[in-house]
């Protein structure tokens, strides 16, 4: 059996269609990009169908200009029983220069589901560089500060 595939990265060129009233890319197809890229990296981590069951932190730093070269970077941080915390960078720069700047950057959690979209179990990831256990437990950080902000937005939902 082949190794799970922990990063991918998708690249590509902003087109017009993607440009909002003020003239850059729309913060929604900048949204459906680390979506896209969330999805391909958690399907080749653990070789299932997988679905969003959180987008949060977003940051957006930079704007993206029409015509520039997009990298969409993401990489497994944590996994749990069936989902996997993918930590995604965003990066653009005209495709003439290649000098990349960062745009944007987020956590994604994604879960391994079967075809009744039941959750799956998928493969344990295992951090061993140094930045892999410092991302590693951050992502555990993030999972307790996520379920306080979870009880806190109740009230929203009642």
């Amino acid at each position: 059996m082949s190794q799970p595939q922990r990063d991918i990265t998708l690249r590509f060129l902003a087109e017009p269609q993607d440009v909002n009233f003020g003239g850059k890319v729309h913060g929604g197809a900048v949204m459906k990009w680390i979506d896209l890229a969330a999805y391909a990296c958690a399907a080749g981590w653990s070789g299932r169908y997988c679905v969003t069951a959180y987008a949060g932190g977003i940051r957006f730093i930079a704007p993206i200009h029409v015509g520039s070269l997009v990298e969409v970077e993401a990489k497994v941080i944590y996994t749990g029983n069936s989902s996997m915390h993918i930590a995604l960078e965003v990066n653009a720069c005209d495709p003439k220069s290649l000098n990349r700047r960062l745009t944007t950057h987020c956590i994604v959690i994604m879960v391994a589901v079967d075809q009744n979209g039941q959750p799956e179990k998928i493969p344990e990831w295992i951090p061993k560089t140094e930045a892999d256990i410092k991302q590693h437990a951050t992502a555990k950080k993030l999972m307790e500060i996520r379920k306080k902000i979870g009880e806190e937005m109740e009230i929203f939902v009642e």
